[in-house]
């Protein structure tokens, strides 16, 4: 044998070095039995917490939708001075009427429900009334928190997004609306054809015909299923056919 391979009595009465690692994890497991039952206890504790969260929060979901009943009744309600046979209601004597008890009904839900999927309805819902009494610069900033805080899915997001381009329009802002149907067309593909019908009509209106007939003129193609086509396809012939 090798004198690299001796082992040596020395060698032999020290323990492995394995043996050595598992003894010392054991001296302290041993040790800190007790903070690793505590650290186990901990994990369940955050398991309760989660589960008590969440359960929070479909309570909470579940009482703002309640909540919003009285928001929905409101967007639901007639324009009457008269109560109408077979007809719910509410009623309302104007229009105007009406939007403020949707707005009012709508900051309640707000106030008292924030962060849940039903404030965020009442969001879109007051921007919408702002928009109808034409109070251009509050329903904008209505629509702009809806689009902040709504996921990028939400099925009502192109509401919001299609009521920025006509807030932008009613201003004189054009280019402006542009934008926002430009971004309608991107964020919410389901409505890209009616966005860009409505992108083309606000650059015909600023004057820019040029860009607008290039998008008509390519509607058919992009959209192959859309049923505006023939809608497109006229705008394009009353602003003098293809480039």
């Amino acid at each position: 044998m090798s004198k690299d391979t001796v082992i040596t009595r020395k060698d032999m009465k020290e323990p492995d070095k394995f043996q050595v690692a598992a003894t010392q994890a054991a001296s302290w497991a041993a040790s800190r039995k007790k903070h690793l039952v505590i650290a186990g206890g901990a994990v369940v504790a955050v398991l309760v917490i989660v589960a008590a969260v969440s359960a929070l929060r479909a309570q909470r979901e579940q009482a703002a939708g309640a909540a919003a009943s009285a928001l929905l009744a409101a967007m639901g309600g007639e324009v009457s001075s008269v109560p109408l046979p077979g007809v719910p209601g509410p009623f309302f004597p104007t229009q105007e009427a009406k939007q403020r008890a949707v707005i009012a009904e709508a900051e309640k839900v707000i106030a008292t429900h924030g962060g849940t999927g039903a404030a965020l309805v009442a969001e879109l819902a007051r921007g919408d009334a702002q928009y109808k009494l034409g109070e251009w610069d509050a329903a904008l900033a209505s629509y702009e928190r809806y689009l902040k805080d709504a996921p990028a899915d939400d099925s009502f997001r192109f509401g919001a997004l299609e009521g920025v381009g006509l807030v932008r329009e009613a201003k004189g802002d054009l280019a402006g609306a542009a934008q926002a149907y430009e971004r309608l067309a991107a964020e919410a593909p389901k409505m890209a054809d009616r966005a860009d019908l409505e992108r083309a009509r606000v650059l015909a209106a600023a004057g820019k015909a040029s860009e607008a007939r290039a998008l008509l003129a390519g509607f058919a193609e992009k959209h192959k299923d859309s049923l505006l086509t023939p809608e497109a396809s006229e705008r394009l012939a009353r602003l003098g056919g293809k480039e």
